[in-house]
């Protein structure tokens, strides 16, 4: 569903680009470039973005900051031998997943590192530059797939900040798909409104929280009351190590209670907990436990199982926001785009927090877009019509000097004697108004 030319190149830049996330999203995006699989769980694929002008997924081009070291080649075999990539694919797309690598930079803070906040910010948006310098790209859009962090306490920005501060400094539109602070940090909020960047965030919504975002519009529109909704998350890999830390888990559950509180209309008893299981890998389980009551308060229980894998979840959903933000990007578009929200536990704004109204908002900025595309297409007509007037006329002209060799000498002929005679006639009114 892609309309931009071939030639404009687009950079993602992805934080956290060794990670398992980044690592699916640019496999995944070779692989259907290639045609080697379909765009599965791609939104942008559908016929909703038909028209729309979305830069190609051949036209993307990925770099990105990390702090570890290992290429994305290798780590692309480790989630094969997970079950994460299909078998094959990272020998399929082994030139793609490489380029990629050779574009990644070193992130920070890292552990001894004595440069300010000033000086990392400033590193971090030259990388930025040069990477959108140095590939001919017509912009870039920077995406946080980092793990999750703490959320921020007093005035020290924290790491997802830095990177989303250095995004702005570069000019770069941004999207944060973890709970981290990014662009919430408060001294941040100025500069982001003055920055006329679009940006989106935060907290990709890819399991548990969407499932949720259905169910409890359910219960609201059918009148039954939630009296308790608990749940419990079972998760390895990098994300079950990061949320291991309470503060950490802490800033993950808020956006799953806020869909509950916003789409109840109030918050129910239980708590949500994520335990870090190792052995799980990439997979995660996610389990909840719904008590509510029917009619005449006959007590009722729904309980949820959802089992998938998150960077398989979550890899089509960032390149469909990479795509989004590079065209409201082009088409003028400044701000938090709060019609993205489908995408999000905790979006920007104060949208609706119901799937289905996130995604009708989701079809109004389609709607947006393609009157965009349109009108950018009807310019490129108007333009063309001008310059096939403009060479019509010019084919006359010469047409007229080949066979009429002297015409175009008798009109400045005449020309100049029209002049000589308006010249003639001015002299002669300047007088006679003398003698008057």
């Amino acid at each position: 569903m892609s309309a931009s030319p071939a030639a404009s190149r687009v950079g993602v830049w992805l934080i956290g680009a060794r990670g398992s996330v980044a690592t699916t999203a640019v496999a995944g995006c070779a692989a259907v470039t290639a045609g080697l699989h379909p765009p599965t769980g791609m939104v942008t694929e559908t016929a909703l973005f038909a028209d729309t002008g979305l830069p190609p997924l051949s036209s993307l081009v990925f770099g990105g900051h990390d702090t570890v070291d290992c290429p994305l080649p290798k780590r692309a075999e480790s989630l094969s031998a997970g079950g994460v990539l299909p078998h094959g694919l990272p020998g399929a797309v082994a030139a793609e997943l490489a380029a990629a690598d050779r574009e990644i930079r070193p992130g920070g803070p890292a552990p001894g590192d004595t440069r300010d906040p000033a000086a990392l910010i400033e590193s971090f948006a030259a990388d930025l530059r040069d990477f959108v310098r140095r590939r001919g790209l017509v912009r870039a859009v920077v995406v946080n797939v980092a793990s999750t962090e703490p959320a921020a306490t007093g005035a020290d920005l924290p790491p997802s900040s830095l990177y989303a501060a250095a995004a702005l400094r570069a000019g770069c539109p941004y999207v944060n798909f973890t709970p981290s602070t990014g662009l919430h940090h408060p001294s941040l909020v100025p500069l982001a409104e003055s920055s006329g960047l679009p940006h989106a965030g935060r907290d990709g919504k890819t399991g548990q929280t969407l499932l949720r975002s259905v169910l409890g519009p359910m219960f609201a529109q059918r009148a039954l009351t939630v009296r308790a909704w608990s749940g419990t998350n079972l998760l390895g890999g990098g994300d079950g190590a990061a949320l291991a830390d309470p503060a950490a888990a802490a800033a993950k559950n808020a956006g799953k209670e806020r869909v509950l509180t916003d789409t109840l209309g109030s918050t129910p008893e239980g708590e949500t907990h994520i335990d870090d299981v190792p052995a799980l890998g990439d997979w995660k389980t996610a389990w909840d436990h719904i008590a509510f009551d029917g009619f005449l308060d006959t007590r009722m229980l729904l309980q949820t199982t959802w089992q998938g894998c998150d960077s398989a979840l979550a890899a089509p959903l960032v390149l469909d926001l990479a795509r989004l933000l590079a065209r409201a990007h082009e088409t003028g578009l400044t701000g938090p785009l709060g019609e993205l929200g489908f995408y999000f536990k905790d979006p920007v704004g104060d949208g609706p927090s119901g799937l289905a109204e996130q995604y009708a908002a989701l079809a109004g900025f389609a709607r947006r877009l393609r009157d965009a595309e349109q009108f950018r297409g009807a310019e490129r007509r108007g333009a063309e019509r001008l310059r096939n007037a403009e060479r019509f006329r010019d084919a006359e002209l010469v047409r007229d000097a080949e066979l009429f060799p002297g015409a175009e000498r008798i009109r400045d002929a005449e020309r100049l004697r029209d002049a000589e005679l308006f010249r003639e006639s001015e002299r002669l009114s300047d007088a006679d108004g003398e003698t008057r």
